[in-house]
């Protein structure tokens, strides 16, 4: 610290150069990293959530309390600091299936949609590293369906039959994983992963940040 500045100087220049937890902006252990104040509130479990119904997947964690909050509020307003930080802790739960696979985020049908599944496929990629792909033009939407919010489980998987297309895969087949910002029924990764693997493409599961508790799912 440099001798002789003032007390607020000396307090800006900290804020500055201290790493801060993107999400309360408390400090922090290390840049891009959510101070443990937060991740406590977030209730993110050591080792994630992993399930095989209705396809292989990996959250990390219950979507719930302060992570349904964060999640909600980062959907129409994504925060680029805090979703790399969100998919740090995401990335120590599914590390070992990332590297040479492709990242393929479940695309909203409206032109304004859901912007985290690519956002948050990006950044898992990132901590991945150079061996992990994102390629959302791998699947497509082919038609409007309803919002899910409040259809029940049979409903969910019929408003989904059809929802996706995909190009034809390439010889060489990668090992695909699907990306979404929250798991519910299922229904929709199970539409995309049909449409995907129908065009020649190995589809591994879902990669989802969230996964609603079963009490939830009905």
């Amino acid at each position: 610290m440099i001798p002789g500045l003032p007390s607020l100087w000396r307090s800006a220049l900290a804020l500055i150069s201290e790493p801060r937890c993107p999400l309360c902006a408390a400090a922090a252990a290390e840049p891009a990293l959510l101070c443990g104040a937060c991740l406590q509130r977030l209730a993110l479990p050591e080792g994630g959530l992993q399930g095989d119904d209705p396809l292989l997947w990996c959250a990390a964690g219950p979507y719930g309390g302060a992570l349904r909050q964060l999640l909600l509020r980062l959907r129409p307003a994504p925060q680029r600091p805090l979703i790399r930080a969100l998919a740090l802790e995401w990335h120590r739960c599914c590390s070992q299936v990332l590297p040479g696979a492709v990242l393929v985020p479940i695309p909203s049908w409206k032109r304004r949609g859901n912007p985290l599944p690519l956002l948050l496929a990006q950044a898992l990629a990132g901590w991945a590293g150079p061996s992990t792909q994102v390629q959302p033009g791998l699947l497509m939407r082919r038609h409007p369906t309803l919002g899910q919010h409040h259809l029940g489980r049979s409903l969910r998987w019929r408003n989904q039959a059809g929802a996706f297309a995909a190009p034809a895969a390439r010889p060489q087949r990668p090992p695909l994983w699907l990306v979404d910002d929250i798991l519910t029924s299922g229904a929709t990764a199970l539409a995309a992963a049909t449409a995907l693997e129908a065009s020649g493409h190995a589809v591994q599961g879902v990669l989802t940040l969230a996964r609603t508790p079963v009490r939830r799912r009905l």
